[in-house]
């Protein structure tokens, strides 16, 4: 007579789950590599590594007591700490840290070290324990290691974070058991049910881990193409479209704190002139040497990107009197570091106009605003830094059309048309 479904118990093979953990941990191991030669993110080499040398060690664990002659003591357990290593190491390389080789082998080497020792293989709380403690470390440090990264927010990171935590948490609770097994039959105890369940928690980590590993990889490719489409090549800075989208983030960032932007508009003086007398070459070696200027003369919460040509833009949260002190800055540090420009005399100097808006000021009419003052400063002799006077120019607010450009000819502020961000991205120049 058959026992009803509902009354026969659930009965886990620790063979069976062997079986399936190694090929489980092979095929993700393959997909990670795959996903290697298809993306070129190193880090997944690494993991993939990590999963493959996982799964051999699952299957030399299980058919340690099977082959003959039997495989070196202790052996299995040391691959599956190789692999624990391997995929620390993965997550540094994942972050551009080093991989630290001693490291990664440490924990196989003391495990085998113990192993040594006859006490030692033959008391099964103390493979139990140190065998805990090591993969648990490993875990831990992986954590860690994405704890270190902070470009992203807690909230999109947790979930990297939680995993490895709870898998090391898992991994400490055999150690308060170890003691209560007995010294001769508490390995058999052990396999006879909890085995199984370290078995099933270990294949689900593995799943688990290998699904966050695609989606870092996946975000951090995306990440580098967008970077890429808002990076000035010759620079390194934001480009124009780069410029605009964080400008939105500033000025919203701004207004919910009720505090003013500031937005400076650089021009190197007379470039033309350096682009005839010594050649395009030196030109772009000057650009980029006030690139470099101006990023180390100001803080990592401003903006700095090259609108085009030998344009320059910085937005900055602050006052007008907060972005004279900044544009100063800029301007004497280059004209210092522009006296000579790859054993070229070129004196290059740098014209400043800085505007600044009140909270929710809309980024066409600031920068409309610094692009006034900017060429003020250029009729007023250049190498200087203008800034725009109280009342030269109406604040526009984004919640109506912007309002505000310069006429090129008689430096005075008119109204054009209605002109966008969009417009201002597509454009060659900011109001050309």
């Amino acid at each position: 007579m058959l026992v009803p479904a509902a009354t026969a118990p659930i009965s886990l093979d620790v063979t069976t789950l062997f079986v399936v953990a190694t090929c489980v941990t092979g095929l993700l191991g393959l997909l990670l590599l795959f996903a290697w030669v298809k993306n070129r993110v190193p880090a997944l080499a690494w993991w993939g590594a990590a999963y493959l040398i996982g799964g051999v060690s699952v299957a030399a664990w299980s058919l340690e007591d099977l082959v003959s002659p039997p495989l070196p003591t202790g052996i299995a357990n040391a691959l599956l700490f190789i692999a624990c290593g391997t995929m620390w190491n993965a997550a540094r390389v994942f972050h551009g840290r080093p991989v630290l080789v001693s490291a990664l082998i440490g924990g196989a080497a003391t495990w085998l070290f113990a192993c040594t020792f006859t006490d030692f293989a033959q008391w099964p709380a103390a493979r139990i324990v140190l065998s805990s403690v090591i993969v648990a470390s490993y875990t831990f440090a992986t954590a860690a290691e994405l704890w270190r990264e902070r470009r992203k927010t807690l909230r999109r990171r947790w979930p990297a974070l939680f995993v490895p935590m709870l898998h090391g948490a898992v991994f400490l609770f055999p150690i308060p058991l170890a003691s209560l097994l007995p010294g001769d039959r508490g390995i058999v105890t052990l396999s006879s049910g909890w085995v199984a369940l370290f078995v099933l928690e270990t294949m689900l980590y593995a799943v688990g881990t290998a699904f966050i590993v695609l989606v870092l990889a996946t975000e951090r490719t995306v990440r580098i193409h967008k970077d890429a489409a808002m990076t000035d090549e010759l620079t390194g800075l934001l480009n124009r479209r780069g410029v605009l989208q964080a400008a939105q983030g500033l000025i919203t960032q701004q207004a919910q704190k009720g505090e003013s932007i500031s937005a400076l508009m650089f021009d190197l003086d007379h470039f033309k002139s350096i682009n005839d007398a010594f050649g395009h070459t030196i030109g772009d070696k000057a650009l980029h040497l006030f690139a470099v200027t101006a990023s180390v003369s100001m803080r990592t919460t401003d903006i700095v990107g090259r609108f085009g040509g030998e344009e320059f833009v910085a937005l900055l949260p602050g006052t007008i009197a907060d972005a004279r002190i900044v544009a100063e800055r800029v301007r004497n540090a280059f004209q210092a570091a522009g006296a000579t420009v790859a054993g070229c005399d070129l004196n290059a100097t740098v014209s400043v106009g800085a505007a600044s808006g009140q909270p929710g000021t809309d980024i066409v009419a600031l920068l409309a605003a610094a692009d006034a003052a900017l060429y003020r400063a250029k009729a007023n002799g250049r190498n200087r830094v203008e800034a725009k006077q109280e009342g030269e120019m109406p604040i526009v607010f984004a919640t109506t059309p912007p309002r505000a450009a310069v006429n090129r000819t008689s430096r005075e502020v008119l109204v054009p048309p209605p002109k966008s961000v969009e417009t201002l991205m597509a454009g060659p120049s900011l109001l050309h």
